[in-house]
């Protein structure tokens, strides 16, 4: 007997894009693993611009919720969609590949329970990708560790279980979803791992590629940035226009020496035009450090956050 809906305690947010092979199955898949759990649900599609007869496939299911975006944005939005429209206490997040396995749910949902965290992540240890998706997702984990380090095997794994409060604190866009875990890391969560199945793809096509991996690249420099410099980017501009002023004043006193001891002419001495310039990139930066530092205290103090998506329909059946 389903118990979706009505006030649900766990709410269940799939990105689909493309999926429509798999729409089905994984929907009869779910519900009976849900209804085990002997508490309220509700289950969330977001499509993504899907092109397919994805949209048209998750209209046909009973017990859902469908949210259709009104181009593609991407797993992050598509989350962060799914995050914002959530009314569980408890949020589950999968994709809708059919390679995360909606049995390994109750597993984490009671080490979620037992060991007072708030995040229990999913890690495939044994990865059923293609090789190429394997190497690239290894050398990601080499750059993750080496920038930011979270210490978490499998940052890839959308299969997660989040309390309200931590999915709720977030405000995902672009790749951002590779890096939910620091995130809420740096916000103070308690964050677990649980080594979960890992099923080969039977439908559809991976969304993981190389160019997915550069702009993942992206926003891992974007990620170590707004730890370190969110609220004061004026150091990190400061810093670096410093040393180029004060190289510049090296260089500029080289120039004066020259002139006073040698009696070299400044406008035919290199260290003079060098000097200039190093000074001018060195105020730039610090300009520029300073005025970063006040639009970020405007934005954070003023108005809420422009609407970065837009949903065409919500349809709950």
């Amino acid at each position: 007997m389903s118990k979706p809906m009505t006030n649900p305690f766990y709410s269940i947010i799939i990105p689909m894009h493309n999926e429509e092979g798999n729409v089905r199955r994984l929907h009869e898949e779910l519900v009976p693993v849900l209804d085990a759990l002997d508490k309220k649900w509700e289950i969330i599609y977001i499509n993504d611009g899907s092109k397919d007869a994805t949209l048209s496939r998750l209209l046909n299911l009973k017990n859902a919720t469908i949210i259709d975006l009104n181009r593609q944005y991407g797993q992050a939005t598509a989350l962060d969609c799914g995050f914002k429209s959530a009314q569980g206490e408890i949020v589950i997040s999968m994709d809708g590949d059919l390679q995360n396995s909606p049995h390994d749910i109750p597993k984490m949902l009671k080490i979620l329970e037992t060991q007072e965290v708030d995040v229990v992540c999913g890690w495939r240890k044994k990865r059923q990708d293609d090789k190429g998706i394997r190497i690239l997702t290894r050398t990601a984990r080499v750059f993750r560790n080496l920038i930011i380090d979270d210490k978490i095997h499998d940052t890839g794994c959308t299969l997660r279980i989040y309390r309200k409060e931590a999915v709720k604190s977030l405000d995902l866009w672009g790749e951002m979803h590779r890096y939910i875990v620091p995130l809420l890391i740096w916000k103070g969560f308690r964050i677990t791992e649980v080594v979960v199945d890992h099923r080969p793809r039977v439908e559809g096509k991976t969304k993981y590629n190389y160019s997915k991996a550069i702009r993942g690249f992206l926003d891992l420099i974007y990620i170590w940035f707004i730890r370190k410099y969110y609220q004061r980017p004026l150091h990190v501009y400061g810093y670096i226009g410093l040393l180029f002023m004060f190289t510049g004043f090296l260089a500029e006193s080289v120039a004066l020496y020259g002139k006073i001891l040698q009696h070299l002419s400044l406008n035919r001495n290199g260290w003079f035009y060098t000097g200039f310039f190093f000074i001018t990139i060195g105020i730039i930066f610090l300009s520029f450090g300073i005025t970063l530092d006040l639009i970020i205290k405007t934005y954070l103090n003023t108005s809420p956050f422009e609407k970065r998506y837009h949903i065409r329909k919500i349809t709950k059946k």
